[in-house]
């Protein structure tokens, strides 16, 4: 095989297809999905979609949930999100299987019902079934790893981790402590609640004076030479409105000989309204609504469909490989045999729309459903089968937030930033461009100032000055 380059491209006539051969062709693609790389080659007829469409899954397929490796259980990552139920593809491609996805999926087949059924599924949100939630549909697990390190200081003190502090009356550890073993670490299997310790460390008051240097400037009370130094609590609280489960504790070094403590959190989650789904093809949505699955509208076998999506996605957006996956994924279930929508190639519409209707079904792959509120049928064919959808990491309880009272900035006066810290919601030079407008000179100063950083000094009637 020779090697080309850019100089000679023009000349050199790349033939995509075996076909197209001349006498002028030099060169040829060793198969035209080649030309994709590996996000892009996992995309089910992405030369039916436009092309923005499977730029925006290539970004998405790598904020997928799945399997990460074989050895998952045995890692120790500082953030760690688990799909509890991968499943293989339904609609698969070469790429595909050329770097093992099967093996470690990102995401599950849904049975999806292309309608609209109330107002909450508008602007891409998703309608979930709630019998598929409890089923174990979109359900993960996120691992946590937190590091705490017992550090030496030059006056030969160091970090110390002590056992739970007990209450005098009750004899039983204080509730902050109550999942601490003797040693002052929290056991593995323990449920933590927010603001619980985990580890009980502690802190020399000094890490540059001896003793003796503290004792003779003044600043302990100890007068004894072997008396211990003064600490002060430095504990590792667990930060978190939801509870979590103690996967794993490590005790060990790292590359400083530094005793670390490593725990490793796990949480369960189900999906909520407001977690972030996306199909393969950079239709991405957040859940809307719940509804119990008798609610739901259901086929003449019985079917309720797990994900209910507003065809207003479709029109616009021109992801028409979306809607060739869900005629694939219908006939590979009802034949039970999977089916390739490899780029430029793939399974031919008119051969899955054969299986569909040797199988009893429409050919366009619509069924006619039944209201589950009402119990009449629905007045259209509805487009119904299986879609493969990937659960995102953007889950809605990482970032809610909202504030009433809470801390303030030492410097300014005003209250802290980012969510992480319980802050406030900024209002800024637009929104405060808006009032203005408005004339809502009460509001301005109630934002402005005392609700952000009123402070009342004294001042001295006669000299003004403090």
């Amino acid at each position: 095989m020779g090697k080309t380059n850019l100089f000679h491209e023009k000349q050199n006539q790349q033939s995509r297809f075996f076909i197209d051969y001349s006498r002028k062709t030099t060169h040829l693609e060793i198969e035209p999905f080649t030309l994709l790389g590996a996000c892009a080659g996992l995309i089910p007829y992405p030369h039916h979609n436009q092309s923005p469409r499977n730029t925006y899954q290539c970004a998405m397929g790598k904020q997928a949930m799945g399997a990460i490796g074989y050895n998952q259980s045995q890692r120790c990552d500082t953030l760690l999100y688990l799909l509890v139920y991968p499943q293989r593809q339904m609609v698969k491609t070469r790429t595909i299987e050329l770097i093992n996805l099967e093996k470690l999926p990102a995401g599950q087949n849904a049975i999806v019902a292309v309608m609209s059924y109330s107002g909450y599924d508008i602007e891409d949100a998703l309608i979930l079934n709630k019998s598929s939630l409890d089923r174990g549909f979109g359900r993960c697990i996120v691992y946590k790893k937190q590091v705490v390190a017992m550090k030496r200081y030059p006056n030969q003190t160091c970090d110390r981790i002590r056992g739970p502090l007990i209450n005098i009356d009750t004899k039983k550890p204080k509730w902050e402590h109550e999942v601490l073993d003797v040693d002052g670490i929290v056991g593995v299997g323990e449920i933590v609640d927010n603001k619980q310790v985990l580890v009980n460390k502690y802190t020399p008051s000094s890490t540059t004076m001896t003793l003796a240097e503290q004792q003779s400037s003044g600043l302990t009370t100890a007068n004894n030479v072997f008396a211990e130094p003064e600490e002060k609590e430095t504990p590792l609280i667990y930060r978190n409105p939801v509870p979590a489960c103690i996967e794993k504790v490590m005790l060990t070094s790292n590359h400083e000989d530094m005793f670390i403590v490593k725990l490793l959190t796990r949480q369960t989650r189900r999906p909520e309204i407001g977690d972030k789904f996306s199909s393969r093809h950079g239709q991405k949505g957040v859940c809307g609504l719940i509804v119990q699955q008798e609610d739901m509208p259901f086929n003449d076998l019985g079917m309720c469909p797990d994900i209910i999506m507003n065809p207003h996605g479709y029109p616009s957006r021109m992801t028409i490989g979306k809607l060739i996956e869900l005629l694939g994924g219908k006939a590979g279930v009802l034949e039970g045999k999977f089916h390739y929508g490899t780029a430029f190639g793939g399974d031919k519409i008119v051969d899955l729309s054969k299986v569909l209707i040797d199988k009893g079904f429409n050919y366009l792959g619509k069924d006619i459903l039944t209201s589950g509120l009402t119990g009449e049928p629905l007045q259209s064919y509805i487009f119904f089968g299986p879609i493969f959808y990937q659960k995102l990491k953007h889950m809605v309880q990482d970032k809610m937030h909202a504030r009433a009272r809470g801390p303030r900035s030492v410097l300014t006066r005003q209250p802290t930033e980012g969510r992480s810290r319980d802050g406030g919601l900024r209002l800024g030079e637009m929104e405060r461009d808006c009032l203005i407008g408005y004339g809502a000179s009460m509001l301005i100063l109630e934002r402005l100032m005392i609700s952000s950083d009123q402070f009342q000094v004294d001042v001295c009637n006669q000299c003004g000055l403090f």
